[in-house]
């Protein structure tokens, strides 16, 4: 049986099993501690009944008007526990409380390269809402997809019509 519990700061001294997956995102424990302060309602934890970290999402909620979203930071999890639905757990859990901010849409960024991830974003219910080019950095560039996912407060689904030619980072408004 898995428990989802809100991460903690000592949770930052056991996650490394889960953050070693290649196509993790890993920062420094500012940028951790930073959203556990700012929206600690968006980092939440999967733990095995022998309190292993299985896997955790962090992400925040954003943006001004009809730009209000949540936004998934990071979802990983671990390779011991995958394929057993605790991604979508995680992301419907994200989305609800999204929709208690009053949210119009969840959006999220993968590596083009990434297809399990996207499929089961799309399995979720996400689309391909525009390509940024370039977005990560390191041995190789590599292009994302920025993949929304329209809440009930956006009746008329405006959030998800998705654009027809790629972004660079810095032409688009982060918020």
């Amino acid at each position: 049986m898995t428990t989802l519990r809100p991460f903690t700061c000592d949770d930052l001294f056991k996650f490394n099993n889960v953050n070693f997956d290649p196509l993790t995102e890993t920062y420094g424990l500012s940028f951790y501690t930073q959203y556990l302060a700012k929206w600690p309602e968006y980092f939440q934890l999967a733990e095995s009944p022998s309190g292993h970290i299985m896997g955790y999402i962090m992400g925040k909620v954003e943006g001004h008007m009809d730009n209000w979203h949540g936004h998934v930071t990071a979802l990983t999890v671990s390779p011991d526990y995958r394929r057993l639905g605790l991604a979508a757990l995680l992301m419907n859990f994200l989305e609800d409380i999204s929709e208690k901010k009053r949210a119009y849409f969840v959006d999220l960024f993968v590596r083009k390269s990434n297809k399990v991830a996207i499929n089961m974003y799309t399995n979720l219910g996400y689309i391909i809402y525009r390509t940024i080019l370039e977005y990560y950095s390191g041995d190789q560039d590599e292009d994302a997809y920025d993949m929304r996912k329209a809440l009930s407060r956006d009746v008329s689904k405006k959030s998800v019509i998705p654009y027809t030619q790629p972004v660079r980072l810095e032409d688009i408004d982060m918020n």
